[in-house]
């Protein structure tokens, strides 16, 4: 596989990541930040042109973390969910939460989880 190619395949994996754009009032630019790379930023006077510094950026790092044998971290909308997860809750709270759950006639997990997807 050429150079080019390479890079061309890192681009497209790059595509895959969690990428989020907002102004910053200290820098008086946008910043784009990338969740699976949480060291990388950049900066641009446009969204637009902080997002695609950012996808180049991550493009190269992976070009980069791939040619040295490096694990490149999977996207986080590439990874398949269980849709279980545990929290740990002071005592109280967890009382709290099983007394509302069964005013309400569901389960614990049933309030929990409403909670979760309104927030």
């Amino acid at each position: 596989m050429g150079k080019l190619d390479k890079v061309v395949e890192a681009m497209r994996a790059a595509d895959h990541y969690t990428y989020r754009v907002h102004f910053s009032p200290e820098d008086g630019e946008y910043v784009a930040t990338v969740a699976e790379f949480a060291s990388l930023s950049w900066l641009d006077a446009s969204p637009v042109g902080a997002l695609q510094g950012l996808i180049q950026a991550v493009a190269e790092v992976i070009s980069d973390l791939r040619a040295s044998g490096e694990p490149v971290p999977a996207p986080l909308s590439d990874r398949e969910y269980s849709g279980k997860f545990m929290v740990r809750i002071p005592p109280e709270a967890h009382r709290r939460l099983a007394i509302e759950a069964a005013e309400q006639h569901v389960s614990l997990n049933r309030l929990v989880a409403d909670r979760l997807a309104v927030a």
